[in-house]
């Protein structure tokens, strides 16, 4: 490099430039530059003036010297005297590969999170339930009591990294020697040995067991849910804090309910003539299904006012009788009354029902169409046929 370069028009920065801007830029060029990318001539060259403008711009007072004018590069002029190749490694490796004094690995790890799945009732869900499990997961070896070593005895220091977990690895190329660290083979990056392993966790310092743990689903959760239990996972390697333990939870199908969110929904039938007269009916509450009936403090029946004339379809909401919120409240009740046509009349039931249509002057219907749904017409059933049933909060 000739005195004529600028510096700064090399590494493409301003004069003004900070430490972290000029890092930046030297990565840029670097990971571009580099003869095991570029391995031309002219890109060698051009990699030579980039890393001695970064090895002077980089050192505060070089960088003061050579703003002043004065000779930054001396009479040795070589490329990489002073100069580090840790920042050569930085532009490839994030700071990682030259990096100096890491230290050995450390043998204790947190434990992997575990997941188990759990299947409740509806009514379970709804007001909560606590559940005692069974649960297979890594526990701390009594034995060693998670050190990993047999009884009486302790880790000794690696004598090939002597203790570091790390070894020194030298190259020689173009830019001169080039110093790396790795981990040691011997001891694994771990700087010590385990001459004498546990023999009842073979030095992993966890072992696995079944135990049983208490498990408090909260009122309102629903399929997918997850429940936390911090702490009660897996134990880590060498005896490290536990991870935590999910439980997904799985709401089983009811023979009366149906859920939407919060909201429950339920269908009752009843006959022709109770639809036509009107009639009251006891139906039960989902606290019906749960161990301590009336002790949630709502009944565990209500009654349906069916008023006269109901036609199949209608719904009866009950304001607070859905399923409770994680967050608090509670979802509505939502009755739907189905009326029930007899299929099959003996002949008095059928004399009846002929003087009744001859009362009403319904003997020969010609059905009713309109923009509302028409449940006696042939064109009403054709249509909802290809519209499908109506949308049950339309």
């Amino acid at each position: 490099m000739t005195p004529e370069h600028d510096l700064y028009e090399l590494l493409g920065v301003s004069r003004d430039a900070d430490a972290d801007t000029i890092k930046k830029a030297y990565r840029r060029l670097a990971r571009q530059l580099h003869p095991d990318v570029n391995p031309d001539p002219e890109t060698q060259e051009r990699f030579k003036e980039v890393s001695r403008a970064y090895e002077v711009l980089s050192d505060p007072q070089k960088r003061a010297a050579y703003d002043r004018g004065g000779d930054v590069f001396g009479a040795a002029g070589g490329f990489g005297a002073g100069f580090s190749f840790t920042d050569i490694m930085d532009a490839f490796f994030g700071g990682q590969a030259g990096a100096q004094g890491r230290g050995p690995r450390p043998r204790v790890h947190r434990g992997q999170d575990a997941l188990i799945r759990m299947e409740v009732s509806l009514s379970e869900a709804a007001f909560g339930v606590s559940r005692e499990l069974k649960v297979d997961t890594a526990v701390v070896c009594t034995t060693c009591n998670g050190e990993g070593t047999a009884p009486g005895t302790h880790p000794v220091p690696c004598e090939t990294c002597r203790g570091s977990g790390e070894v020194a690895h030298v190259q020689r190329s173009f830019l001169g020697e080039i110093r790396t660290l790795r981990p040691c083979s011997a001891c694994r990056g771990y700087g010590t040995l385990i001459p004498d392993p546990c023999r009842e966790c073979s030095g992993d310092g966890r072992v696995r067991a079944r135990r049983s743990i208490t498990v408090k689903i909260p009122a309102g959760v629903d399929t997918g849910t997850r429940v936390q239990l911090a702490g009660q996972g897996e134990v880590g390697a060498g005896g490290g804090p536990a991870g935590d333990l999910y439980v997904e939870v799985h709401v089983a199908p009811h023979d009366v309910f149906t859920r939407e969110g919060t909201t429950l929904h339920c269908t009752v039938t009843v006959p022709m003539t109770a639809a036509a007269l009107g009639t009251t009916l006891t139906l039960p509450t989902l606290e019906a299904d749960t161990e301590s009936g009336a002790g949630t403090g709502v009944e565990t029946s209500f009654e349906l006012d069916v008023r006269p004339g109901t036609q199949s379809g209608s719904e009866h909401t009950f304001r607070g009788r859905g399923v409770p919120g994680l967050r608090g409240g509670r979802g509505d009740l939502v009755v739907t009354v189905v009326v029930e046509t007899p299929t099959r009349l003996d002949p008095r039931q059928e004399e009846l029902l002929r003087e009744l249509a001859a009362i009403r002057g319904e003997e020969k219907p010609d059905g009713r169409l309109g923009p509302g749904r028409s449940s006696g017409s042939v064109f009403g059933r054709i249509r909802d046929a290809f519209n499908g049933p109506p949308n049950r909060h339309g």
